[in-house]
Order: C-alpha cells, then structure tokens, then sequence
C-alpha cells in the first residue's frame, strides 16, 4: 500500500494561456486537478503544488504531456520531474477507453495522460535534460533552414523580374540569390547597360568571387544578346523591384553564413566535449564517426545531432528510421496487404535523411549501385531513396555500437 501511494502520475493539457493539470495516485483516482496560467509564476506555481499535493520527491512524480519540448516541459524537468512524451494520435486513441462517442476537454485530456502513463508507461517516452550544445545546435540549424527557404523564396522573386525584361542574364547561372550574381546584377542591370561596360571590370569581379566555369567575354556576350522589347516604364519598375529583393537577399545570404559558422563552432564543441568526458583523444567519437558516412555534410549532419540526439545516444535504428519516416507501413486485412510511405515522421529528419541518401548515392559506390537495382525493380526516385537512407541509418548505427568509422572498402565486400 505504501508503495501505491508514493507512485503519483501528472497528466498535463498545455495550451497557449492556460495548463490544465489533473494527479491520480497508483490506482487511478484522482487526487487533484487545477489550472495554472502560462509564464513564470504559473510553472513555478504548478510544481510547487504538485509537490505540496503528492508530498513526494520530484523524481517519484510521473508526469505525462504532448509535446517532447517546450516551457512547460523544460520547466518540470528542471525540477526534478519526470516528465513522459506521447504522440497527439496515440492520445486520440487513448482517450477512445474514456469517451467512445469522442467527448473531449481539458479536464478529460489530462486525466487520459495520467491513466495512460499508469497503465501503458512502455507507449510514452521519459524525456532527459538535453546537453545546452544540443539544443543550441537545434535552434541555429532550424535558423539556418528558414533562411536558406527565405533565400529560395527571394530568389524565385528575382528571377521573375529578370524573366520580365532581362532573360539573357538568367542563362549564366540557375543560382540567382548568389552574391557574385547579385553584384554582376547591379554592374550590368539593363540591356542598355551591357554594352557600355568594359570586360575588365567584369573578370575582375569573377576572379573576386572565385567563379572559374565562365569567362568576362562570355558574359558579356550573353548580356549583349538583344533585348526584349517591352513597354515604357517597365524597366525602370523592375529594376526598383529588383533593387529591393536584392537587398533582402544580401541580408539572407549574410545571415546563412552566420549560421554556418556557428553550427560548425557547435559541432566541434560537442565533438570536443565528447572527448573531454571519455578522457580518451583517440576514441573515435559520434560526431567523428557520422561525418564519415558518405552524403553526410554540414546540414545532415547538424540535423541528425540536433533533432534524433537522444536516438543516437540509444544507437537506436528502429526509432531514427520511424522518426525519419524510411519505415513503411504495413496495413494487412485477410488477403489484402497494402504497403505505404509513413507520414508520421519528422520534418526535419525526413528532409535531412532524404538529402543524405541523395548525396550518397552520388559519391558511394554500394548506394548507387543499390540504388541502380531499386530503380530497374521498377521503384520510384523517392522510394528508392528511402531504402538507401533506411540501409544508411543500420549503417550509421552499427558504426556508432562499434566506435568505427565508415570504410567504403569493407561495405562493399560484405
């Protein structure tokens, strides 16, 4: 008996202004509920109580909620807490045993978090603290991620505009958000403009940006190609467009090396706190051992360490290719199986693994070769790659349990 009373189980409904929080002792009655308002006060208020009402340790208190991260959850474990994570479509189900009719509410929510802990622990996730590289790394990657999509988004703009009075420029590069392209923009931004400028200055500004593939003559030989007739004032509009999406873009291109320099000052720190921890130089670590996989660059990379942390530290398979939506599903009833592509993943993953397979099948020779075989099977691009990103995944992993480096040599014979 005293055992069940010193096993408390926490449901929490977390909104945007107010928590709904419901405690049940071992055996599932309730022993309170109350509603605590979001900020500061509010969470300091919600542990006090439950700690006031369980009179209990933090670590002894279960407490079960949607979200895997966030104030609310950062809170409780700062505490003590031990704080469960389980999927909003697994908490539909849940609340089925409650309210077949589908009744729902605040109140009914946090109770069915709180039973389905008691009841089902081994279907909700125990969060751990996340190293502060980790979640620092997590947000400069998502900042790096919206700014490469408001670069996409900005030069999809420009591109448009010179559609409208300037194609010929268009053909020296598909990059249009490219800062030398920008620059050679505002040199030469008319047709007019083309033919008064001297070769020099344009091969002096390729050679400042390091661009080989295209010669000065080239250049402006494509600028000077005829122009396209268009009516007055068009151009004149365009290019005051242009000028400022150029200008934003100049902002974007800046920012995304910004980001770039501090997810890789990031990366090495962890790598660095990683051997500082084992007191071992010479131990290939996770880090080390992941960017060795071919098609794993700076984005991949810090996508993997930032969003499936705590499944790489578990080395587990299963979970990364669930999370990163690899793992089909099967759906069989009597005679019929149907086999489909799993929606429930990650975003982020599901892109990072996506490229990752993408790259590799570019630069290793097993994954173009598998993905040669996929393809002749009659298998998509996508779902091709998805079968390499899933074999990379038990690959990754096998390397991390075995602290070794990925050796193209040795794959290639088994």
């Amino acid at each position: 008996m005293d055992e069940e009373v010193r096993e408390w189980f926490v449901g929490v409904d977390w909104a945007s202004r107010t928590h709904y929080v419901r405690v049940s002792d071992g055996r599932g009655r309730k022993v309170g509920e109350r509603a605590f308002e979001h900020g500061g006060e509010g969470l300091a208020a919600m542990a006090a109580w439950l700690l006031e009402l369980t009179r209990a340790p933090p670590h002894a208190v279960f407490v079960a909620i949607e979200v895997p991260h966030g104030p609310v959850v950062e809170s409780l474990m700062e505490r003590g807490f031990r704080v469960h994570s389980i999927n909003p479509k697994q908490l539909d189900r849940f609340r089925d045993r409650f309210s077949p009719a589908g009744a729902k509410d605040d109140s009914r929510d946090a109770e069915v978090l709180a039973d389905a802990l008691r009841t089902d622990p081994r279907c909700l996730r125990e969060l751990s603290p996340l190293d502060p590289l980790v979640v620092e790394l997590r947000e400069w990657s998502r900042i790096a991620e919206d700014l490469k999509q408001d670069r996409n988004r900005l030069g999809n703009r420009v591109r448009e505009l010179l559609w409208r009075y300037y194609p010929q420029i268009l053909a020296l590069t598909d990059d249009v958000a490219a800062p030398w392209f920008l620059e050679l923009w505002r040199l030469v931004p008319t047709p007019d403009k083309a033919g008064r400028v001297r070769e020099g200055t344009v091969e002096r500004l390729l050679k400042r940006h390091r661009i080989r593939r295209i010669g000065a003559a080239e250049v402006l030989e494509r600028l000077r190609e005829a122009a396209i007739p268009v009516a007055p004032g068009t151009v004149a509009a365009a290019h005051a467009h242009l000028d400022a999406v150029a200008r934003r873009l100049d902002l974007v291109n800046r920012q995304i090396t910004e980001a770039d320099r501090h997810i890789d000052r990031l990366t090495e720190s962890l790598a660095a706190a990683g051997d500082d921890a084992l007191g071992q130089k010479t131990e290939q670590r996770d880090l080390t051992i992941l960017r060795s996989l071919p098609g794993v660059g700076r984005a991949v990379l810090a996508t993997l360490l930032a969003e499936a942390s705590e499944a790489l530290q578990r080395r587990d398979y299963q979970a990364l290719r669930c999370l990163s939506g690899v793992a089909p599903v099967t759906r069989r009833s009597g005679k019929k199986e149907v086999v489909l592509m799993r929606q429930a993943a990650h975003v982020r993953l599901r892109n990072a693994v996506y490229h990752w397979a993408r790259v590799a099948v570019q630069h290793d020779q097993r994954c173009r070769i598998k993905y040669a075989a996929l393809r002749a099977k009659g298998h998509g691009h996508a779902r091709a790659l998805r079968s390499i990103a899933d074999r990379l995944l038990a690959v990754a992993c096998a390397m991390l349990q075995s602290q070794t480096t990925f050796d193209p040599n040795r794959t290639s014979r088994t």
